[in-house]
């Protein structure tokens, strides 16, 4: 190991040096060159750039994981340059607890039915949510990575070196100053022992050496300003980059809504089947002479405590059919009005279909499915789901 003693030496000279004059800046007490304008407003910019692409990576990982050992997981696995091991989503583990389940209830109970059904409906959600969180790392989260542990690394490193030569410049500054002052101190003081031979010898002697130390003062002066201007040149040209920066993290931006779009599309569509098919086991699991058997309906389920897709229409009022003359007969209790909240498709004749915002009259009947109410609007009569009203006073 090549161990300089007189360069470490120099080394820590100059940096105490530039400290010394740091302080002074930051007390008031030297001068501080000004970087050009254009130059401050792209640091600004710069600046701005890194700071908010830190916040949207650092979101955008809490979003697509929020769970924090998982997202140390990751990091590990990135920094050791490492394949991160697959990872069953929390859908998909839903789902395959919900296949056990019914493997162990009875495949043949409504209820085991009803489970392996959302139990497979719930593993293509897993998958379209895997295949969000790939899309997003690749197109997204990746290139945000790259900007801020390899171009802006460089910009800092720069704009580092930028500040020590201003500093070095401005220490040369105030160097040349100084020297300047000396050697008119010494011209407009002259000794007055000079017509004694020897003091005159001694104080040309003087003159001399602060002429040269002036001289030298300037040579650095200009050397410091060479410098400085050639390396703000460079950064000026790297900070001009963060424009195609923006551009890139455009494009990334664009595709990392396309891949949500994608997905949201797919859970939708995903939930549209899985409402028919929980609808059409509703409708076929009956048994004669006796109550339905309790099935999970779409507009009860779980996991519908919203309202239906925008696109559902409600069909013509005329196509709605009273309910049979045995339940219309059967004593009413509990009539109220209540408010539609939103839209509604009857699924069957001794349904009513609602429109949102709407007022009608609801009442229940012994022995019916607290899920469901008996709703009248003028002279249709019909089921209705409880969580699509709000019942008023």
């Amino acid at each position: 190991m090549d161990f300089n003693v007189k360069k470490l030496a120099c080394g820590a000279g100059v940096f105490f040096t530039r400290a010394v004059q740091f302080t002074e800046e930051k007390l008031g007490q030297a001068e501080k060159t000004e970087l050009d304008p254009h130059l401050e407003n792209l640091i600004t910019r710069a600046d701005s750039t890194k700071n908010w692409t830190e916040k949207i990576l650092r979101q955008t990982e809490v979003l697509l994981q929020p769970n924090p050992s998982a997202r140390i997981e990751e990091f590990i696995y990135d920094k050791l340059d490492k394949k991160l091991p697959s990872r069953t989503t929390n859908t998909e583990l839903l789902g395959q607890y919900m296949l056990e389940a019914a493997n162990e209830f009875g495949p043949g109970t409504p209820y085991g039915s009803t489970l392996i059904t959302v139990g497979e409906y719930q593993k293509r959600l897993g998958g379209a949510e895997r295949d969000l969180l790939q899309a997003s790392a690749v197109g997204f989260l990746t290139p945000l990575r790259n900007f801020l542990e390899g171009d802006w690394r460089t910009i800092s490193k720069e704009r580092r070196l930028l500040e020590n030569r201003r500093l070095d410049l401005d220490i040369c500054k105030a160097r040349l100053k100084k020297a300047k002052l000396a050697e008119a101190k010494a011209a407009a003081a002259p000794d007055f022992q000079e017509t004694r031979p020897r003091n005159y010898v001694l104080s040309a002697s003087a003159s001399a050496l602060l002429s040269e130390e002036a001289d030298k003062a300037e040579h650095e002066l200009r050397v410091a300003q060479a410098e400085f201007d050639r390396q703000a040149e460079v950064t000026k040209l790297l900070l001009e980059g963060i424009g195609s920066t923006h551009l890139n993290h455009l494009r990334c931006l664009q595709d990392f809504a396309e891949a949500q779009a994608t997905y949201y599309a797919q859970c939708h569509h995903h939930m549209q089947d899985l409402q028919r098919e929980l609808s059409r086991c509703a409708n076929s699991i009956s048994t004669p002479h006796s109550a339905p058997v309790v099935c999970p309906d779409p507009v009860s389920s779980a996991f519908l405590s919203g309202p239906p897709s925008p696109g559902a229409s409600v069909s013509s009022l005329s196509s709605q059919r009273p309910l049979a003359m045995e339940q219309t007969q059967l004593p009413v209790t509990g009539t109220r009005k209540a408010k539609v909240l939103y839209d509604y498709e009857g699924h069957d004749g001794s349904e009513l279909s609602l429109l949102a915002d709407e007022l009608i009259i609801v009442h229940t009947v012994p022995g019916m499915d607290p899920d469901w109410l008996i709703g009248e609007r003028g002279n249709q009569k019909g089921k209705v789901p409880v969580t699509y009203l709000e019942l008023l006073s």
